[in-house]
C-alpha cells in the first residue's frame, strides 16, 4: 500500500466524524414501477418509494422515450463513435439541437456531455473573447458555473443571493463600456427559490451586461412547453445564454445552452469541454429529442406535478414540518445537523421504505443540512399522506407509522 494512503484514510476519518460520509443506495428501478423501486435490503417483492429524483416528470421511464431510444439503436449502433467533431455527431444530435433551440426560441443550441460540463465549459470559455470581463455571479450559483467562473480567469464579483440592490451596486461600480457578465439561475435547486429574472434582465440593460442563465431545475416545469422560468415570465428573448439539462425534468443525461448563433458557434469552436469530449450516444439523443417533444405538448404532466406540490405543501404545513416553502416544486425539510439528516434518512429508509437523501456540505452549507424532497406526476396522494406520516414520525417522535402498498 502506498505511504500516500494515509492522507486520504485521515480525510476520510474527518468525513465521517462530521456525519457527512455519503451512502450510495443501490435502487433498482423497473420499469414502470416509478416512484417506487427494489432496494437490496428489502425481500425482493417490497419496494421503496423514491422522494429525491431528479427524474421530475417521470419521463426516463415513459414508453416514447423508451422506443425512441430501442430504435435508435437498433439503427445507429450504441456509442457516437468519437467527439462531435471527429466523426461522432449523427443526425440524432442535429435533431435535437434543434428542438432545444425552437423551444427556447433562440437561433442555436449545442449539446454537452452534461449540464455540468455545459456550464464548466461555456462560462470559461465566454470571457476569453470579450476583453477585461468581469463576471457578476450568485452566491448560491450551481458548483459547475462557480467552476467554469474560477477557470474563465476573468474579474468575479460575487452578489449576495437574488439581492437586486447588491448587484446594483455592484454593477454601478464598474464603467459602463467594460464587458460586464451576469451568471445566475432562474430556480435554485438547494432552497426551492426563483430569481427575479425580469428586474435581472432590466439592470443588464442599465449597464450593458450581457446574462447567462442557467434553468436546469425548470426546463419542462415551467413555462409555455416548459421551456423555463425566464419564459413564463416572458423573458427569455432578453436572456443571452439559456442553459438547461437533459437529465431532470427530460428524464436522461446531457447538458445544452442555447443562444445566437455566433455565441453557440463560438462555444462550438473554442469550448474544450466540448472539444474534447465524445458525443454523447445516439440513442440518448433520440431519447432525449423524443422526450423534450412529448413534453412540450403534454401540459397534464406539469399540472400534476403542481396539484401534488400543493397537497403535499399544504399536508407539511399543517403537521408542522420544518420546510422551505417557496412556490416551487422543490420542497427542502430542514435537520440543520449533519448526524440528525442521515439519522432520518436512515429511519425513513428503513421503517417506512421511504427513500429520501441527506443534503449536507459540500452541497448546502454546514449547518444547512436537509431533505430536499422532490414530486413527479406519478407521486399519488396516498405516497403523498404516508410521507407526511413518516416525516412526522421520524422528526418529531410521534408513533410509528407502518410501511404501507400505495
Amino acid at each position: 500500500m502506498s505511504p500516500y494512503h494515509r492522507f486520504f484514510d485521515h480525510a476520510l476519518s474527518q468525513i465521517r466524524e462530521e456525519g457527512r460520509y455519503r451512502t450510495f443506495h443501490a435502487l433498482n428501478r423497473v420499469r414502470g414501477e416509478f416512484p417506487q423501486a427494489l432496494h437490496d435490503h428489502f425481500p425482493p417483492h417490497e419496494k421503496v418509494t423514491i422522494w429525491c429524483s431528479n427524474d421530475y416528470l417521470g419521463m426516463g421511464q415513459h414508453p416514447v422515450v423508451l422506443d425512441a431510444m430501442q430504435n435508435a439503436i437498433a439503427t445507429a449502433g450504441g456509442g457516437a463513435g468519437g467527439t462531435r467533431n471527429i466523426s461522432g455527431t449523427h443526425p440524432y444530435h442535429t435533431l435535437l439541437e434543434a428542438e432545444l433551440a425552437d423551444l427556447h426560441r433562440k437561433q442555436a443550441a449545442l449539446l454537452f456531455a452534461c449540464g455540468y460540463l455545459a456550464n464548466q465549459t461555456t462560462l470559461s470559455t465566454l470571457t476569453q473573447v470579450l476583453p477585461d470581463c468581469i463576471v457578476f455571479s450568485d452566491e448560491k450559483n450551481h458548483a459547475s458555473m462557480i467552476e467554469g467562473i474560477r477557470h474563465s480567469r476573468a474579474e468575479k464579483a460575487i452578489f449576495r443571493h437574488n439581492d437586486l440592490d447588491h448587484l446594483r451596486t455592484l454593477l454601478k461600480a464598474q464603467p459602463k463600456d467594460r464587458c460586464k457578465l451576469i451568471a445566475f439561475e432562474s430556480l435554485y435547486s438547494m432552497e426551492g427559490d426563483f430569481a427575479p429574472i425580469a428586474a435581472i434582465v432590466e439592470l443588464a440593460k442599465d449597464y450593458n451586461a450581457m446574462t447567462y442563465l442557467d434553468e436546469v431545475h425548470a426546463v419542462g416545469l415551467y413555462g409555455p412547453e416548459g421551456a423555463g422560468v425566464a419564459a413564463r415570465d416572458g423573458v427569455a428573448q432578453d436572456i443571452d445564454i439559456i442553459q438547461g439539462t437533459l437529465a431532470k425534468a427530460f428524464g436522461l443525461m446531457g447538458g445544452y445552452i442555447a443562444g445566437d448563433v455566433a455565441v453557440v458557434d463560438y462555444i462550438r469552436s473554442a469550448g474544450a469541454g466540448f472539444i474534447f469530449t465524445t458525443a454523447i450516444p445516439p440513442s440518448l439523443a433520440a431519447g432525449a429529442h423524443a422526450s423534450v417533444s412529448y413534453t412540450r405538448s403534454h401540459p397534464e404532466l406539469r399540472e400534476r406535478v403542481f396539484d401534488t406540490v400543493n397537497y403535499l405543501k399544504t399536508a407539511m404545513k399543517q403537521a408542522g414540518l420544518p420546510i422551505l416553502d417557496h412556490p416551487s416544486h422543490i420542497i427542502p425539510v430542514m435537520m440543520y445537523d449533519p448526524v440528525r439528516c442521515k439519522q432520518v434518512s436512515d429511519s425513513l429508509l428503513s421503517d417506512h421504505k421511504i427513500y429520501v437523501q441527506p443534503i449536507n456540505y459540500p452541497t448546502v452549507p454546514r449547518g444547512q443540512e436537509r431533505l430536499r424532497v422532490t414530486i413527479s406526476p406519478l407521486h399519488t396522494r396516498a405516497m403523498a399522506d404516508h410521507l407526511v406520516q413518516a416525516l412526522s414520525h421520524v422528526t418529531q417522535g410521534n408513533l410509528p407509522v407502518p410501511a404501507v402498498a400505495v
